[in-house]
């Protein structure tokens, strides 16, 4: 299974995501946010599985909370994807996109052993 993390490089949860993946050994490609930033159509794309822009973004970071308030009160889809580009740091990470065409956000070990429970037993997913 073809397997994309997107997040930062600098990230610490995005860390312990790679090295979780490496530990267990499953292949994965890492997309670095700042350097390879979202299209508009693949924001929408994530969005869907998601749950809407909103959602994806990670409000407990220090970014959102330096944003003036106006920036935060966004209320269409149309000011999340404006400001998710602007600031793809506020994408909560990591975002784990597999070409199965499922999408899932954050890290815990639970999760990820149940994201690649084929993957861990040996199957091909």
């Amino acid at each position: 299974m073809a397997t994309t993390l997107h997040g930062l490089k600098n990230c610490d949860t995005c860390r312990k995501a790679t090295r979780w993946l490496d530990r267990f050994g499953v292949p994965y490609t890492f997309v670095d946010y700042r350097d390879n930033t979202p299209g508009p159509e693949t924001l929408l794309a994530w969005a869907a599985q998601l749950g809407g822009l909103e959602a994806m973004v990670n409000k407990s970071s220090t970014t959102w909370r330096q944003l003036p308030e106006n920036r935060k009160a966004a209320g269409t889809d149309a000011e999340w994807k404006l400001l998710l580009r602007e600031h793809p740091q506020l994408i909560r990470r990591p975002l784990v996109v597999t070409d199965d065409g499922k999408i899932s956000q954050g890290f815990s070990d639970n999760g990820f052993k149940a994201r690649f429970a084929t993957v861990l037993a040996g199957g091909a997913e």
